[in-house]
């Protein structure tokens, strides 16, 4: 499922003045949008076949860092070009910024034109390959949380991010007079995210006080990556255009509730068959949807980096909290960790819970499939769905407490080297290293407030 703004659309708009900037945009590690605006006559005129960056975009943290270490970029390398090609079929008007569009590229080696393997759009179209070779596809739909602060950008970061004000006092899930409240910006959101091309749902109060949902349209799983790496950004701008700001950090307060990402799964086949729904089938799951989701549990640990790329991410796994703990399915049941949803229907899926609203879609999308298709691969059998409260289960399979144990799994998974290559794998353990590396040697506030004079 792509935009239906073509090239031809945009040289149209730019003629006739209603268009006068693109975005050719690649996401990075960390699931941002990088690129350039170009003059819009430049694009139409040779652009939109390739432009070029600096290949450091796919190897630095979310400073910026040039992180040493890596492989594939590094100082010693010099620090060259990648190609971006642009992918016209993400091709779209962003409403919200005047007289633009935005494209997303694929990054290329600027020597061979081949995709940079550990580029996070490559990952996912690596796995989607898998699928398409298997006569399957994958739709998918990720939910996104967010607090929501009165302040601006500018003002939170100049407070040093204290003191800030939400946009409502108190706990506002699916409460309609405090989000009238919040419409300015949350109608900007749905009706921005509309034009653009990105079928909208609803959106809707969270779980804690200030906290929102934007939820999409399901669509095949790099049209929803894509979607989802829109969003963020577009969210963010049309906060910042209001005078507010949005955090998508999965834990930005100790008293607030965490923000989730979940990811709803289903495999069709590629003439569009439900190929989980099985009306013979227990809850109606089909048996590939029983193999699939066992891949998914296997590896539970192993792709979890993905699901939860920082050290703050680990904070949102909270007994209590809507978060899970365990890593185990059950039937449509928020306290696991993944959670079968439409049982009997042909739009059956299993969501998974774990992730938060910092995740890469990408590089979550990626490591999902990549888990799934194993079980697929090698017939695993389901283990009996878990029946109560997960959070006081005993002996059940947990999801990792840390950076550091979620980033040794990953490291030392057969299923993904094989599945994504040792090359990338080693890049993103050097990612989840450097993360660590720099937590460990910084001083908190909490540890001062502490210690300062009791230590």
């Amino acid at each position: 499922m792509s935009s239906s703004y073509t090239i031809d659309d945009l040289r149209k708009d730019v003629a006739e003045g209603r268009i006068d900037t693109v975005l050719a945009c690649q996401v990075d590690m960390q699931g941002r949008l990088m690129g350039k605006r170009f003059q819009a006559e430049y694009f139409v005129e040779s652009a939109w076949k390739e432009t070029h960056s600096c290949n450091y975009l796919q190897a630095t943290d979310i400073e910026m860092e040039t992180v040493s270490g890596y492989k594939a970029t590094s100082w010693e390398k010099g620090y060259g070009d990648y190609t971006m090609k642009p992918d016209l079929s993400t091709l779209r008007r962003i409403p919200w910024l005047e007289g633009t569009a935005l494209v997303l590229c694929d990054v290329l080696d600027h020597h061979t034109h081949e995709e940079v393997a550990h580029s996070p759009r490559a990952i996912l179209k690596k796995q989607v390959k898998r699928l398409e070779d298997m006569g399957m596809k994958a739709y998918i739909a990720s939910e996104l949380e967010f607090f929501l602060f009165d302040q601006s950008y500018e003002a939170a970061h100049a407070s040093g991010y204290r003191n800030l004000k939400l946009a409502s006092a108190y706990n506002e899930d699916y409460h309609i007079f405090q989000t009238t409240k919040e419409e300015e910006v949350m109608r900007a959101i749905r009706t921005g995210l509309q034009g653009a091309g990105i079928p909208v749902e609803n959106s809707k109060g969270e779980a804690s006080a200030g906290q929102e949902e934007i939820n999409v349209r399901y669509a095949d799983a790099l049209a929803m990556a894509d979607r989802h790496a829109i969003i963020k950004n577009g969210c963010k701008e049309i906060a910042w255009s209001k005078g507010k700001a949005i955090t998508f950090l999965a834990k930005w307060n100790y008293n607030a509730a965490g923000s989730s990402s979940h990811i709803h799964q289903s495999l069709w086949s590629l003439e569009e068959k439900p190929l989980f729904f099985d009306h013979t089938g227990k809850y109606g799951m089909s048996p590939l949807m029983h193999n699939y989701v066992a891949g998914l549990l296997a590896h539970a640990s192993e792709i979890t980096y993905f699901l939860a790329p920082y050290i703050n991410s680990y904070k949102r796994f909270m007994a209590g909290t809507f978060a899970p703990t365990k890593a185990i399915w059950s039937k449509d049941n928020r306290t696991a960790g993944y959670r079968l949803c439409g049982e009997e229907t042909k739009g059956i899926r299993i969501e998974c819970r774990v992730g938060g609203s910092d995740l890469n879609p990408y590089l979550a999308f990626a490591a999902l499939l990549a888990a799934g298709i194993d079980g697929i691969e090698n017939k695993m059998e389901l283990e009996a769905p878990f029946v109560g409260d997960a959070y006081g289960g005993k002996d059940i399979r947990e999801i990792p407490r840390t950076l550091r144990s979620a980033a040794i799994a990953m490291t030392e998974s057969a299923m993904l080297r094989k599945a994504f290559g040792d090359e990338v794998i080693d890049h993103y353990t050097r990612a989840a290293e450097w993360e660590q590396e720099e937590y460990d040697r910084r001083i908190t506030d909490w540890e001062v407030a502490r210690g300062f004079e009791r230590a």
